[in-house]
């Protein structure tokens, strides 16, 4: 037994000792430690709740109302609730920084204040409670064999063997929320990412163009290829063609699991895309990014990877149920992400860090 097993079993014994929690609950110098995990610890008892009382403040539009500040009467009468019940959300919402309250008056607290210019969060936030129905028996979710969810329902587009034959109105909710959270990968890649040594730049999954649009503008010298659905395509041919990269965008219609992806971009994007599919599709889609590229060409990976560190939780605990939930992917290591580019004929693959993990990791692969 090494000393490390050594440690963490000594480790697990004090844990687990009702004697040693009651000494160190008492102990000057652990107390503060102690106090510490018990909040951790109710965090996780109290999540769910949390997580409806900011759902609830996200659909009643609690936010916008109080930025300048409201009397509990005023807020009431904003979000149509009796003050008492005013009152119990209110203060809730205060405890989680989303509110924070003055004498009389409520108003935005940090986190609050963080949300309301970010709406690509609040887009996710609003769609939620499919996944909070499948969550609601975790057990029996696990144990169904990624069977039919409520959030497999609506994302039914894009996990289906045939996309191009989805409903145009469930392409257009996909397309939208995709679009409304894209700002804030494409404002992280932006600043990690150097666009200067290319000149197209090719987006598989490309949705409404959001993702080329903000790197367009940070990048005047960039053309840009948009592959998507034909029906997903047209509509981002329309969104564009009179705006800043008018001009510039070559829109290119297909399905990235069914035909060849066209050729001429020296840099290919694929950004959120591979963590909604299982391996063998992902590597599929490796396989066709890599026999489109030309010898000189490269691929930027974009999406929340399982990184450790301080993406450790969103990646490995709330991705990897969300996707479960979804019905296909998951959030990968970067090392195997590198392996199965190697497998696909990439000389070279490595992580190029970004400001925030949490929101996307990326990994560029030269041909």
């Amino acid at each position: 037994m090494s000393l490390l097993d050594r440690w963490l079993d000594f480790r697990d014994a004090c844990l687990t000792s009702h004697r040693f929690h009651q000494f160190a609950s008492r102990f000057p110098l652990t107390r503060p430690v102690v106090r510490k995990r018990q909040s951790e610890l109710f965090d996780l008892v109290s999540g769910f709740v949390y997580s409806q009382i900011l759902l609830a403040c996200i659909e009643l539009d609690v936010l916008p109302k109080v930025k300048s500040g409201l009397t509990l009467a005023a807020l009431s009468e904003q979000i149509d609730l009796p003050i008492d019940e005013t009152r119990r959300l209110a203060d809730g919402a205060v405890a989680l920084r989303l509110l924070q309250k003055s004498k009389d008056t409520y108003r935005l607290g940090d986190l609050g204040s963080v949300l309301t210019v970010n709406p690509g969060v609040v887009a996710m936030i609003k769609h939620h409670p499919l996944l909070y129905k499948d969550m609601t028996d975790p057990v029996a979710l696990l144990r169904s064999g990624r069977s039919e969810t409520h959030l497999s329902r609506y994302w039914d587009y894009a996990l289906s063997k045939t996309p191009a034959d989805a409903d145009p109105q469930t392409i257009e909710a996909y397309s939208q929320l995709m679009t409304a959270s894209q700002t804030m990968v494409a404002e992280e890649v932006n600043q990690a990412f150097d666009f200067a040594p290319y000149a197209t730049v090719m987006d598989v999954g490309g949705g409404l163009g959001e993702f080329i649009s903000h790197i367009g503008r940070c990048n005047n010298h960039l053309k840009f290829k948009l592959f998507d659905l034909p029906s997903v395509v047209k509509t981002a041919e329309c969104r564009l063609s009179g705006g800043e990269l008018a001009g510039r965008v070559e829109f290119v219609g297909g399905s990235f699991f069914d035909d060849s992806l066209p050729g001429g971009a020296d840099l290919i994007t694929l950004v959120r895309i591979l963590h909604d599919h299982d391996d063998a599709q992902v590597q599929n889609l490796l396989n066709a990014v890599h026999a489109a590229l030309p010898k000189t060409g490269k691929l930027l990976i974009c999406e929340p990877m399982s990184t450790g560190g301080s993406a450790h939780r969103i990646s490995d605990a709330y991705f990897n149920f969300y996707l479960y939930a979804m019905g296909s992917g998951r959030p990968r290591p970067p090392e195997m992400l590198i392996d199965m580019l190697k497998k696909a004929g990439f000389s070279r693959a490595r992580v190029v860090p970004t400001h925030s993990p949490l929101i996307v990791s990326t990994i560029l692969a030269d041909y």
